[in-house]
C-alpha cells in the first residue's frame, strides 16, 4: 500500500463548524432544525490536536466559525489554491439531502430549506461542487472529514467521480452512513464523532504505533461509533469511509508525547508565505507564481544591500521597542524546527500575534510587503479581484480530456493578467448525453427553477452551463429548443467542431486482423462477419446509447441503414447485466476478466485507445483498432449557452468564455491554426507545457477536424491504430441520432415490470416522503410508458396471505399509479421474501412465455425479514430454481450493507442477472436506470 507523508509540504487545512444559524425552526418555517452550540466546541479541539500531530502547521490551519455560503466558498478555494501537499478539510453541522438521496448538501450560517422544490437548499454547498473545487487544487492529497447529519450520502458522489485520478487523490471519512441523522449531543461538549476523533488523533490508535493514519483512523472510528452510539433511526451508528483502490494512506498526525521526526526538506522549509498564526489565510500562490515573485524581487534594483541592512537595523530597534528584551537578532533568522517546543509558538519563543508584527514592520521596511491578515476567521484579501467562474458541461467520453484542458488553462499566460492574477476559473462536468438534449431542448425552465421530483435538470445534471462540448456537432442540433415549451436558454455552437476521433472497432490483437487493409475500408456488419469467421466465441460491446454521444454513433452503425431488426441487432451486443455507462468504463472493466478481454470487442472512440487505457489494475489484452466506414465519428464542437435573466456579469463572462474558447479551439493567439493538418509537432513531447487546448487533445489521441484527419500529436504504432485509417464515414446526422436512440428504447417492445414493496412493521420508519419506500417506488415509474406492463405487491403476511396486490398487473397511466402506493400502508406482520419472490418468479414466467419482452423484478426491502430467506434452506433453493435465471432481479435495499459480498441481496441479484443496490450507493437513481432500461418512458 502508498502511504503519503504531508510532513515538510505546504498543506492547507480548512476547519469549518457552524454552530449558529440565521434561520432555525420553528421561528422560520424555511429554516434548518436547530441551532448546533457543539459544533463551536469541536473546532478549538481540533484546532490543538492539529497542532500537537505535526503535520499541518498552525501558520496552514484555518478556521471558519459558522461562514455564510460566499465567505466559505471563498476560503475553500483559497485553501484549495494554497495547498501543495496535503489540503483537509473538516466541516461539522447540519447535512441536508434531497428526496432522491442522491445528493449532500452542507448547510451555513444561511441556509433555507425552500419547500417544494427537490434542490431548495438556499445558503447550502453542493458536496458535489465542493469537490469539484478540491479537485481543481494541486495538492498531492486531500482529505475531507465530514461531521454532520446524512454524512454518509457524500459516499455516492464521491463514487460518481468518473475520473480514478481524482478518487485517488481524495479520500473521505463520513460521521455516518447514509440517509441517518445523528446526535450532536451537549452544548457544552463537542460532538461525539468529533471527540472521538480528536482523541484518536492525540492519543494515537492502539496497535499502530506514533503515526495516525487515515485507514486506521476511520476504523477505530467505525468501530468505537458503532459499538457505543446509535443514529436517530435506532441503527448502529457507522462511519464511512471511501478511497479508491488500491488506497494511498494519508498520515494525519503524530501521537502525543511521541518523537517528531520530519518530513523531507522540513528543516529547509520556513513557514509557507503569507500567513501568521491559526486561523489566516493570505493570497494563495503557486509554486509557479511563487517564483515569479521571487524572481521579480531579486531585480529590484533600488533594493541595495546597503538599504537591506539599515532596513532590518530599523525593524530590530522596533522589534525591540514592542516589549525590552523580548527580540534578540537571531529571532528573526530562519530557524529549524523544534520538536521540544510547545505547539502553538512560534521558535525563538515569541507570541505568534507579536510575531505576525514583527513580520509585518520587517515587510514594510524592506518594501516587501505580502497580505498578512491577523484574525480567527478565513478571508482571502488580496490585489487579485475573484477571478469569474464558468460552468463547462461535457460528453463523458470527453470529460478526462476537457479537465485536462481546462486544468492547463487555469495556470497558462492567456488566463493570467500582467499582475499574475487569474483571469477565470473552469468547473468542468459530465452528464449524459440524452439527458443534457432534453434538459436544453425541452426543461430550460425547471434547470433554472425545479419545482418537482420528476423533471429536475439540477439534480439529474448539473448546474446551468455557459459552455457545453457535446461530443458531436449533431447533438448541439439536436439540443436546439423545440418551442414546445418556454425556453430560457439560447445555444451558440460553433459552424465546425474543433477536434475529430473516429468510432473503432477494439479488438484484441489475437483476434483482429493482421493487415491494416483489413482493418479499414468495410462496414460495421462487415468487419464482425470477418470477427465471427475468425473466432466464432469472439463477442462485441457497447456502452450505454442514453449516456455517451459515442455509444449512440455505434448504435447507428450497428442498426444499418434501411429497416434494421432492432431487436436481434441489440442482442448481439447485450452484455450479462448493466452495459457500461461509457466508453472509458468499458475498456476499464474488460481486463477484469482475463478471459472476456481476450475475445471481447469494443465499439469506442479512437483517442480512448491512447489515453482511457491507464485505468486498468490488471495486464491488458493488447488491442488494435478496426475502422468502421459507416459509423460515424466524434467532432467535439464548442457551445456558447447563455440563460434568461442570467447577465449580470455579462461583459466579463462573455470575455472569458471568449479567452477560454480561442485557446481551446487554437484560433487565439496563443496556438496555431484550428484544424491544422500538419499538428503533429503539437504536442509531441508529452512533458512539454501545451500552448493551446489542441495540444491536450492531441496528446490524448484526437486528431484534426477537417482533411485528412491527421493525428494533433504524434502517437506510437504500438496503439494499435492506422494513422491513415482511409475516407471517414459521414458525419452523425441529428435525426439518424434522435431515430437510433427511439429504436433502442424500444428494441424489445413493452416491458414488463413487477414491484415488490416489503409493508413489514420494521418499515414503519422509512415509509413517508419522498424518501420513503413508496415515494421511492413512484420516482422509477418515469421510466416506464403507457404501453408498459407492471404491477405492485404489498409484501407482508399478517394471515396465510403472501402478499396484497396494491396494483394490478397490466398497463397503467402514471397518475394512477402513484395514487395506489399513495394508499399503500405499513402492516403489523412481518415479510416472508423467500416466498415472496419465488411466487413473483413464478408470475412473471408465465407471462413471458411466448414473447422476449424485457421482463424485470424489483424488491424494496430493509431486509430486517431477511430470517425466512435464509432459513430451511430457501435461499439455495431459490438460487437453483430455474426461473430465477431467466428474469433479472433487483434487490434494492434500505440499508447500507445490503450489498455486501455474500449478502442475500447480492447473491439473488448475481445470479438472476440483476443488479443490487443499497443505501452505499445511490439507491434512487439506480433504481430509475433499471426500471427506465426495461421500460419504454421518456425518463
Amino acid at each position: 500500500m502508498d502511504r503519503f507523508d504531508p510532513r515538510g509540504k505546504v498543506n492547507r487545512a480548512l476547519l469549518v463548524g457552524v454552530s449558529e444559524y440565521e434561520f432555525t425552526r420553528p421561528k422560520h418555517r424555511d429554516g434548518v432544525p436547530g441551532q448546533l452550540p457543539a459544533v463551536a466546541h469541536n473546532l478549538a479541539l481540533l484546532v490543538r490536536a492539529l497542532e500537537r500531530g505535526g503535520v499541518v502547521r498552525p501558520l496552514e490551519i484555518t478556521v471558519a466559525r459558522s461562514p455564510r455560503l460566499a465567505d466559505f466558498r471563498h476560503s475553500l478555494r483559497a485553501a484549495a489554491d494554497a495547498a501543495e501537499g496535503l489540503l483537509l478539510l473538516y466541516f461539522a453541522g447540519h447535512g441536508a439531502v434531497p428526496s432522491a438521496g442522491d445528493e449532500l448538501w452542507l448547510q451555513m450560517r444561511d441556509a433555507e430549506v425552500v419547500r417544494g422544490e427537490t434542490a431548495g437548499f438556499e445558503g447550502a454547498a453542493r458536496f458535489t461542487n465542493v469537490l469539484r473545487i478540491l479537485a481543481n487544487s494541486h495538492a498531492e492529497r486531500i482529505v475531507v472529514v465530514l461531521d454532520c447529519c446524512n454524512a454518509g450520502n457524500a459516499a455516492r458522489v464521491w463514487e460518481a467521480v468518473e475520473r480514478p485520478d481524482v478518487r485517488r487523490r481524495v479520500s473521505v471519512l463520513m460521521s455516518v452512513q447514509a440517509n441517518n441523522r445523528i446526535d450532536a449531543g451537549d452544548a457544552d461538549t463537542p460532538t461525539p464523532f468529533t471527540a472521538r476523533l480528536v482523541e484518536l488523533l492525540t492519543s494515537g490508535i492502539e496497535g499502530q504505533g506514533d503515526e495516525v493514519h487515515f485507514l486506521d483512523l476511520a476504523e477505530a472510528l467505525r468501530a468505537h461509533m458503532s459499538a457505543h452510539h446509535r443514529t436517530e433511526r435506532g441503527e448502529c451508528w457507522e462511519p464511512q469511509s471511501r478511497t479508491e483502490n488500491p488506497p494511498v494512506d494519508v498520515v494525519l498526525g503524530i501521537r502525543a508525547g511521541a518523537g517528531r521526526p520530519v518530513g523531507p526538506g522540513t528543516a529547509l522549509r520556513q513557514p509557507a508565505p503569507g500567513t501568521v498564526g491559526t486561523g489566516v489565510v493570505s493570497r494563495p500562490t503557486s509554486g509557479r507564481r511563487r517564483q515569479r515573485a521571487l524572481g521579480a524581487l531579486r531585480s529590484r534594483s533600488f533594493l541595495t544591500k546597503a538599504k537591506a541592512k539599515a532596513s532590518v537595523a530599523r525593524v530590530r530597534a522596533a522589534a525591540a521597542r514592542l516589549r525590552p528584551g523580548s527580540v534578540s537578532p537571531s529571532a528573526l533568522r530562519p530557524t529549524t524546527p523544534d520538536p521540544t517546543r510547545p505547539s502553538g509558538r512560534p521558535p525563538g519563543g515569541l507570541p505568534s500575534r507579536r510575531l505576525a508584527v514583527v513580520l509585518l514592520v520587517l515587510a514594510a521596511a524592506l518594501g516587501l510587503v505580502g497580505y498578512f491578515v491577523v484574525g480567527n476567521a478565513a478571508s482571502d484579501r488580496s490585489t487579485c479581484a475573484p477571478p469569474v467562474e464558468l460552468r463547462l458541461l461535457t460528453d463523458p467520453d470527453l470529460e478526462s480530456t476537457v479537465r485536462k484542458a481546462a486544468d492547463t488553462y487555469l495556470t497558462s499566460a492567456a488566463n493570467t493578467t500582467g499582475g499574475g492574477c487569474r483571469r477565470s476559473g473552469i468547473t468542468v462536468y459530465g452528464a449524459g448525453s440524452a439527458a443534457v438534449v432534453a434538459g436544453l431542448r425541452d426543461q430550460s425552465d425547471p434547470w433554472q427553477r425545479p419545482v418537482s421530483d420528476d423533471t429536475d435538470p439540477q439534480r439529474d445534471i448539473g448546474p446551468q452551463p455557459d459552455i457545453w462540448i457535446p461530443a458531436t456537432l449533431a447533438t448541439a442540433t439536436r439540443a436546439r429548443p423545440s418551442g414546445v415549451a418556454r425556453t430560457y436558454v439560447t445555444l451558440e455552437p460553433d459552424a465546425a467542431p474543433f477536434a475529430y476521433s473516429p468510432m473503432v472497432l477494439s479488438l484484441p490483437q489475437d483476434i483482429a486482423e493482421d493487415s491494416a487493409d483489413d482493418r479499414t475500408g468495410d462496414s460495421l456488419a462487415g468487419l464482425r462477419a470477418k470477427l465471427a469467421r475468425r473466432d466464432k466465441t469472439a463477442s462485441v460491446r457497447r456502452p450505454d446509447p442514453e449516456y455517451t454521444d459515442s455509444a449512440l454513433l455505434a448504435t447507428v452503425g450497428l442498426y444499418g441503414a434501411g429497416k434494421a431488426d432492432v431487436g436481434r441487432a441489440e442482442e448481439s451486443v447485450a452484455p450479462a447485466g448493466p452495459p457500461a455507462p461509457a466508453a472509458g468504463d468499458l475498456l476499464c472493466t474488460l481486463p477484469d476478466n482475463a478471459d472476456t478481454d481476450r475475445s471481447t470487442g469494443a465499439l469506442v472512440p479512437e483517442f480512448l485507445m491512447v489515453s482511457g487505457i491507464g485505468c486498468d489494475r490488471t495486464t491488458r489484452t493488447p488491442r488494435r483498432a478496426e475502422y468502421p466506414d459507416d459509423v460515424p465519428g466524434l467532432d467535439p464542437t464548442f457551445v456558447r449557452v447563455r440563460w434568461k435573466d442570467g447577465d449580470n456579469d455579462e461583459a466579463a463572462r462573455d470575455d472569458a468564455v471568449q479567452r477560454f474558447h480561442d485557446w481551446l479551439t487554437g484560433t487565439g493567439d496563443t496556438g496555431g491554426k484550428n484544424g491544422n493538418e500538419n499538428g503533429n509537432e503539437r504536442g509531441k513531447e508529452s512533458g512539454k507545457e501545451a500552448d493551446n487546448g489542441l495540444a491536450v487533445f492531441g496528446q490524448d489521441g484526437f486528431r484534426a477536424p477537417s482533411g485528412t484527419h491527421a493525428f494533433l500529436a504524434a502517437h506510437d504504432s504500438a496503439d494499435g491504430l492506422i494513422t491513415d485509417p482511409g475516407p471517414p464515414a459521414v458525419a452523425a446526422r441529428a435525426e439518424a441520432m434522435d431515430t437510433a436512440l427511439n429504436q433502442y428504447r424500444n428494441a424489445n417492445g413493452p416491458g414488463r415490470v413487477l414491484f415488490l414493496l416489503d409493508s413489514s412493521g420494521s418499515m414503519a420508519g422509512l415509509w413517508q416522503g419522498p424518501g420513503g419506500a413508496p415515494g421511492i417506488l413512484k420516482q422509477s415509474l418515469g421510466g416506464l410508458g403507457t404501453q408498459d406492463e407492471y404491477g405492485v405487491w404489498s409484501v407482508a403476511s399478517p394471515g396465510h396471505s403472501l402478499y396484497t396486490e396494491l396494483l394490478s398487473f397490466g398497463p397503467h397511466k402514471r397518475q394512477d399509479a402513484e395514487r395506489a402506493l399513495d394508499g399503500a400502508a405499513v402492516k403489523d406482520a412481518e415479510a416472508d421474501p423467500y416466498a415472496a419472490l419465488k411466487a413473483a418468479l413464478d408470475t412473471m414466467g408465465r407471462k413471458g412465455r411466448d414473447d422476449d419482452r424485457p421482463e424485470l423484478i424489483v424488491f424494496l426491502t430493509d431486509d430486517e425479514d431477511n430470517n425466512h430467506l435464509t432459513a430451511k434452506g430457501h435461499l439455495d433453493e431459490l438460487l437453483a430454481s430455474p426461473r430465477i435465471r431467466g428474469v433479472p432481479v433487483v434487490m434494492a435495499a434500505l440499508d447500507s450493507g445490503g450489498c455486501a459480498k455474500g449478502r442475500p441481496d447480492q447473491r439473488i441479484s448475481d445470479v438472476s442477472g440483476g443488479r443490487c443496490l443499497d443505501t452505499k450507493g445511490d439507491l434512487v437513481a439506480g433504481l430509475r436506470d433499471e426500471v427506465a432500461r426495461t421500460g419504454t418512458g421518456d425518463e
